[in-house]
């Protein structure tokens, strides 16, 4: 087997959105799994793991630009490449 590829460190503060100052594109090119009290989630658009939360879309609710409803989930946070 070869060794996989170097993957960038994982940011404290991450985004999906490309326009949010906090996404970063080489994070992006690898799988990434977010663990979130315990638990596998596969719903999330941004975490910030030393503040505790998590953004999640709520439901099809869309705002004015098209682009869906964000709620916040506090509680532990954990990133991973998978």
């Amino acid at each position: 087997m070869s060794e996989p590829t170097s993957r960038p460190a994982l940011p404290d503060r991450l985004s999906a959105d490309p326009r949010s100052p906090h996404h970063v594109a080489a994070v992006f090119e690898h799988d990434i799994g977010i663990r979130f009290n315990g638990k596998e989630r596969s719903d999330v658009e941004e975490y910030c793991v030393s503040e505790g939360w998590i953004k999640v879309p709520s439901g099809k609710t869309r705002d004015r630009r098209g682009q869906p409803l964000l709620i916040t989930l506090k509680g532990a946070v954990e990133a991973f490449y998978r």
